[in-house]
């Protein structure tokens, strides 16, 4: 009986001597760290050069959990996977509502309606101003009468600068103070007017039009998002073209931040039509995913030009051999990848000014055993949008971090922006006389203006995937 009671207190005293796990975070914050990690681990473009994402880091859950703990919010975490968040990866980015994500994915934004750039004042490092671009329609800047090259530098009373632009810009209320040109300096004009912000759905096609010149019929389309819930408007308008036998297609993209690839994998198809089921991009992932998807599911790296969108819809094609594309710095991600994978193809004389720089895609990634958007977890709304590849076309060319350079240089001027799609708008009528002479213009005018690189909504550079593919993926990983 001594020697029972003896083994007895033994047991207890060694698992007494087992180490206890108290993690300093809640269980909830625990799992939605571990999601982030496990999303991370599994798509991020740049995980080699993340020693924290290497697959040997931690040896089983309790090390990672060990690991994840000491990140008191997903946030933080997050920011920690980030390779050079200042010189490499500016875009990935995580949000604890995704519900909001994915409105604005679908074009609806919470907005002003005004579209703006920021520019600084002559003479200044400090202080700035914005100009109005262009309003969308039915907003509260529109019902307001605010217009195309409107100026402003004063918010809430306070002169915009670069310590206080992004508070003021973001706020949901913004008293704006207009200004006029005094020759390239500034005077405030004393009229104040009030906007709020309102959810928009900001259709894409902006103007849709037919200019008549010298007996030829060209097409103008003012494209400013690649939002997928329009694709059927956006092929309505190439119908319209095709209908009208077009002689040549000016697209003007140099506001259109990105969006959807599989948008523009229907744009490039709308275009042309002669190159159905050629390799219109590719896909690179990081080198071990990379890896798998040649040995598994090589199909996927590719994408191709299509004589139908995913709902079967019959795409109208104008079969052109060359495109006429407006482009500046807010031209980025997916309108950068359609100039650059339609390049091999057909002749693509691009105007303006040298677009973003961002060549590369991200996904949604949701927590749920798939990462999609289908049995996500109830108890949060977390989900990422990380970089996860690098977008190259037919001939591999990518990695334009400068942006893509044009064929003819014209800013436009911010002392007389024109009226969008009329004929003697700067950059249109740049485009018309070089239609009209066949030629060159012998020009390299840049604006002497010293701008800021200002995402007017957050989040607006961006070329996303359809998290289908993250869903067909898993399911052959898995």
């Amino acid at each position: 009986m001594k020697q029972i009671i003896s083994l007895l207190i033994l047991i207890f005293m060694i698992s007494s001597c087992k180490k206890e796990t108290h993690y300093a975070i809640d269980d909830t914050t625990l799992e939605i760290n571990d999601f982030v990690w496990k999303a991370m681990n599994s798509y991020y473009l740049w995980k080699d050069k993340i020693p924290a994402l290497n697959d040997k880091t931690f040896k089983d859950q309790e090390a990672l959990n060990d690991y994840l703990s000491d990140f008191s919010n997903p946030d933080e975490l997050f920011e920690s996977l980030i390779y050079k968040r200042d010189e490499v990866d500016r875009w990935s980015w995580i949000v604890d509502d995704y519900e909001s994500l994915l409105k604005l994915f679908a074009g609806v934004r919470k907005t002003t309606g005004m579209r703006i750039g920021l520019v600084y004042e002559n003479g200044s490092n400090y202080n700035i101003f914005a100009y109005v671009k262009y309003v969308l329609p039915g907003s509260d800047a529109d019902f307001k009468g605010i217009q195309r090259g409107d100026i402003f530098r004063k918010i809430n009373g306070e002169r915009l600068n670069l310590d206080n632009y992004m508070e003021l810009l973001y706020s949901d209320e913004l008293d704006i103070e207009l200004a006029q040109w005094n020759a390239n300096d500034l005077t405030d004009t004393g009229n104040v007017i009030h906007l709020q912000k309102w959810e928009i759905n900001e259709n894409p096609i902006y103007i849709q039009k037919i200019i008549h010149r010298n007996n030829k019929k060209i097409g103008y389309l003012m494209y400013n998002g690649f939002t997928s819930p329009y694709d059927e408007q956006l092929n309505n308008s190439f119908a319209f073209f095709q209908n009208q036998n077009i002689d040549e297609l000016i697209l003007d993209l140099r506001y259109n931040p990105g969006g959807s690839v599989t948008t523009l994998q229907n744009l490039a198809s709308m275009i042309t039509g002669q190159f159905t089921g050629e390799v219109l991009l590719k896909y690179n992932w990081h080198p071990q995913l990379q890896k798998w998807m040649k040995e598994n599911y090589p199909k996927s790296l590719q994408r191709y030009f299509v004589n139908h969108m995913k709902n079967g819809t019959p795409i109208y094609h104008l079969n052109l051999s060359k495109v006429y594309i407006i482009a500046t710095k807010s031209s980025a991600s997916a309108s950068e990848s359609l100039i650059n994978s339609l390049r091999p193809y057909i002749d693509v004389i691009q105007f303006g000014t040298p677009t973003h720089g961002k060549y590369t895609a991200s996904i949604t990634l949701f927590d749920s055993p798939d990462f999609s958007s289908s049995n996500m977890k109830k108890n949060h709304k977390w989900a990422l949008q990380p970089i996860v590849i690098k977008v190259s076309n037919v001939q591999n060319e990518s990695d334009f971090i400068n942006g893509l350079s044009p064929d003819i240089y014209r800013a436009e001027d911010l002392h007389n922006l024109g009226i969008l799609g009329e004929e003697s708008e700067l950059l249109l009528s740049t485009v018309l006389n070089y239609i009209d002479n066949n030629t060159f213009l012998k020009t390299s005018s840049f604006s002497s203006w010293n701008t800021l690189d200002f995402e007017e909504e957050k989040h607006m550079y961006e070329m996303y995937l359809p998290s289908s593919d993250i869903s067909e993926i898993e399911a052959i990983r898995r």
